[in-house]
């Protein structure tokens, strides 16, 4: 009951602020879901862990004043951690994919090299 007359009332309705961060929580993590495959992962990684963090510290800081905030901005920075949470699992998966990849490749190569080396050329 205590909920619907704070947000029901034009009073309180206008004195609610929106958590700090929770809307560039939301953005960075949205952008770090296309993002995750540029450069081995890094940009993807980083903006999932900056809008992870910002996410973090904004839902934190509403559950511990939740008179003085929206519940849309609380929603946003929920939903910008889950955001950079798919975001930092796609880099990371991109990330080991590559690795494993490119070593396979480097190993291949490197055993070809070996067995080039085992001919006898005399020039």
């Amino acid at each position: 009951m205590d909920e619907m007359n704070r947000v029901s009332s034009p009073q309180n309705a206008r004195l609610l602020q929106q958590v700090p961060n929770s809307t560039a929580s939301l953005v960075l993590g949205i952008i770090s879901i296309p993002t995750f495959c540029f450069c081995f992962g890094i940009v993807g990684t980083t903006l999932g862990i900056i809008g992870l963090v910002l996410g973090s510290k904004a839902v934190a800081l509403y559950k511990q004043f939740p008179d003085v905030y929206t519940e849309a901005s609380y929603k946003n920075a929920n939903a910008g951690k889950i955001c950079s949470i798919i975001g930092l699992s796609m880099s990371a998966l991109n990330f080991i994919l590559k690795f494993v990849f490119l070593s396979r490749h480097l190993n291949l190569f490197h055993s070809f090299l070996d067995k080039f080396n085992t001919f006898n050329f005399s020039w």
